[in-house]
């Protein structure tokens, strides 16, 4: 069954993704970012190529060549899912491929909006009976 993993008050979600990416790299994970749209890809893909001068964070989207190879997928579609290893979710609503993957990782923001969203997605999971694990970075 999947793992879900919720953090809360994630003040700048592009920078915890690639924290969250760098860590499951070093680990030999491969991850898929599901994002809201391919101009948040792009972004998401200058920033991991930017986000430590120590590490090396490779990233594709689903259809390009390098894909199958690369350990970091960003998708804003979900037409041609890759892996099934872990998967983070920038979308407001829950993915509905996400079982497929043995870990999610959901982030929410601090303004409301972004919390009510998370809520509905904490309150889909939970019904259906996955084990919820919760972390509020302001307290990390």
């Amino acid at each position: 069954m999947t793992r879900v993993e919720f953090y809360f008050n994630v003040q700048d979600k592009l920078a915890k993704v690639s924290e969250l990416c760098e860590k499951a790299v070093a680990k030999g994970r491969q991850l898929t970012v599901f994002t809201q749209n391919r101009q948040v890809s792009e972004q998401l893909q200058q920033q991991l190529w930017h986000f430590s001068p120590a590490s090396f964070l490779p990233s594709a989207f689903p259809q390009d060549n390098s894909a199958h190879v690369s350990p970091i997928i960003l998708d804003a579609s979900s037409e041609l899912l890759i892996q099934d290893d872990i998967l983070i979710n920038l979308q407001t609503e829950h993915p509905p491929f996400f079982s497929r993957f043995r870990y999610l990782v959901e982030l929410v923001g601090s303004d409301e909006a972004d919390k009510v969203a998370a809520r509905a997605r904490y309150k889909f999971y939970r019904d259906r009976g996955y084990q919820i694990k919760s972390t509020d970075v302001a307290t990390e």
